[in-house]
């Protein structure tokens, strides 16, 4: 695993701006960062990340369907008691998902760590998925990369078909999709998957969350006065799950994707729970809830909201004292404690790697980059090439 610096193509930024790629800078603060690239081994990819990834994920579905049927575990996830039939039946009725993304501490060598399961509303999918592939294309072509180079990146192909197979099992033809205003990023992360449904055969609309209406019948609507049927929401359950309009979620008769049996999926909850079901696990980090401290044996810890995005929030503890965090509006909700594995270190930057996955499929990679050793929001997106 190498970072290998590498000259910008010409005039990108024009370009990405003609393929909506608007977010590339955000802040006045590059965020898309082509001064460099990541390179892999085919080995590091197959064996290393693709295999432990798709492992991974079937153990934390394991988790779920414990979780599920257990009271005393649905309040340890913090999860509304208004939810719990909700999300029972949903995942017992195997209500489809899309796509998530597990996020690896990994140097190119040794077991991949697993800091936490992105399962409901996971960003840089465009970048990753269409962005990342275009610049290789063109970097091949231009004699700067090896013409033998290749990508771990079926997550657009995979998209595509997804969204056909969930059509397929909704027996529907049209399909909402939704992300909060005031929001560049996720505004064109949902325009891609869009675009990903249209190539799949659906048709579809758009819809800003704080624009969805709620008739006299009970069912959810556009600014047309469309009812919405089956939904794709850039916006997390937890947030719905404590807003006023969550009380009627479950007679607005509406497909979500993410289904809600996610709320389980996307909670740092998940972590503790995969370390007791799978202790010692190569993958795993020791995890604890807070009742459980007396048992982590490790002097450096990293404490982190049971809910909570882009690393807000997050702390590094060692031997009881805070030694860095990230500010931010999580926490209410308790927190949970992993053993500190640090992420590897390029040119300065701290690499995390994000390892998609479509359904049960492993679909390819992200990397950030970071000078902290948190990575948030505006950490940088860096290519990565299989050579």
């Amino acid at each position: 695993m190498l970072r290998i610096d590498i000259k910008e193509r010409l005039n990108w930024r024009r370009k990405a701006e003609e393929f909506g790629f608007k977010f590339h800078t955000m802040h006045g603060e590059p965020y898309w960062d082509e001064s460099a690239y990541y390179q892999f081994t085919l080995k590091q990819i197959e064996q290393d990340l693709e295999a432990p990834t798709e492992e991974i994920h079937q153990m934390c579905l394991h988790v779920v369907d414990k979780v599920v049927k257990d009271q005393a575990l649905l309040e340890k996830f913090q999860i509304p008691e208004l939810f719990w039939d909700q999300i029972h039946d949903s995942w017992q009725q195997k209500d489809p998902s899309l796509y998530s993304r597990l996020d690896f501490a990994y140097q190119g060598c040794g077991p991949a760590k697993l800091y936490e399961n992105n399962a409901d509303t996971p960003t840089s999918l465009y970048e990753s998925g269409f962005w990342q592939w275009l610049w290789l294309q063109e970097q091949v072509d231009a004699g700067n990369i090896a013409k033998q180079a290749d990508q771990f990146n079926s997550l657009q192909e995979k998209l595509v078909n997804r969204l056909a197979a969930i059509a397929s099992h909704y027996k529907i033809e049209h399909m909402h999709f939704a992300c909060c205003q005031d929001t560049e990023e996720d505004r064109g992360t949902v325009q891609y998957l869009q675009d990903c449904a249209k190539e799949s055969g659906l048709l579809s609309d758009f819809v800003f969350i704080e624009d969805i209406g709620l008739g006299d019948c009970g069912s959810f609507s556009d600014l047309e006065d469309t009812k919405i049927q089956t939904l794709f929401k850039l916006y997390p359950w937890e947030f719905i799950q404590r807003e006023e309009f969550g009380a009627v979620v479950q007679g607005a008769n509406v497909n979500w994707l993410e289904p809600i049996w996610k709320t389980v999926l996307s909670n740092k909850a998940l972590m503790p729970m995969l370390w007791k079901l799978f202790p010692d696990h190569p993958n795993l980090l020791p995890s604890y809830f807070e009742n459980e401290l007396h048992l982590a044996t490790e002097s450096k810890l990293v404490k982190k909201p049971i809910y909570s995005r882009e690393g807000a929030n997050v702390s590094v503890i060692e031997n009881g004292k805070t030694i860095l965090q990230a500010l931010g509006p999580y926490g209410d909700e308790g927190f949970i404690y992993q053993a500190y594995a640090g992420l590897p270190q390029f040119s300065d930057n701290h690499t995390l790697i994000g390892s998609w996955l479509v359904d049960d499929e492993a679909a390819g990679i992200s990397v950030r980059e970071d000078k902290s050793a948190i990575t948030q929001d505006m950490s940088r997106y860096l290519p990565h090439i299989i050579l």
